[in-house]
């Protein structure tokens, strides 16, 4: 017996990127359903300085990966590569394990989301749509250097919050490994190096998210 699969138009694809949107910014999103690196930690005593400074730090890492799932969405949707189309859905999926992992955190911290994760998302997912018609490359390549600044972003993050906040420190560990995993796909998958001034632009963009989000 055959199996038929349902090839997906345009609107399809948009329709399923407005969908991400709304769970993403709105709602928990599903992941690949693997298990929270917090999950059997064992976790000191935080003061409230320390809480209210780690559940910060863990907002701004969920800006971070709301950011991210906009980019590959947005990236997937103008693709023209199916393959390459498959490798950042694939990628996103892992992003929302990222972001429900921090959205867990935030509140067992007793913070709250950044006020402004429609903004991110909505910018971010512009610079992935521009991205992706400007061919595999370029778009895989924009996949490798947002992986890379995020690394960097998850290792400053891990030597700024409390020493005591184990919890904290085992997801952020865990979505560095993926980070650095997803850049060397990209670059398996034939990234290239992008322009000087567009990586500026976007660190650039990185900073403005991170100081705002730190405080909304």
């Amino acid at each position: 017996m055959k199996t038929h699969h349902r090839y997906l138009t345009s609107l399809d694809r948009l329709l399923i990127a407005l969908d991400n949107a709304l769970v993403t910014v709105a709602g928990m999103p599903t992941g690949s359903g693997r298990d929270n690196p917090a999950d059997g930690v064992k976790q000191d005593a935080l003061t409230q300085v320390e809480r209210e400074e780690a559940a910060r730090l863990m907002r701004v890492n969920h800006v971070g990966e709301v950011c991210a799932q906009a980019l590959y969405q947005g990236q997937s949707l103008t693709s023209r590569n199916e393959t390459v189309r498959q490798a950042l859905q694939q990628a996103s999926i892992e992003e929302n394990d990222h972001l429900r992992w921090c959205k867990s955190r935030i509140e067992t911290l007793g913070g709250s989301e950044s006020r402004l994760n429609l903004l991110w998302y909505s910018g971010s997912f512009v610079m992935g749509a521009v991205a992706g018609v400007m061919g595999d490359g370029a778009n895989l390549g924009f996949v490798e250097e947002t992986e890379q600044q995020v690394e960097k972003h998850l290792s400053n993050h891990l030597k700024q919050l409390p020493r005591s906040d184990h919890k904290s420190h085992a997801v952020l560990t865990q979505m560095r490994v993926d980070e650095q995993r997803h850049a060397r796909m990209a670059r398996r998958a034939g990234a290239t190096t992008l322009p000087g001034p567009i990586r500026s632009i976007m660190r650039l963009a990185s900073r403005i998210m991170t100081s705002t989000a730190y405080r909304l």
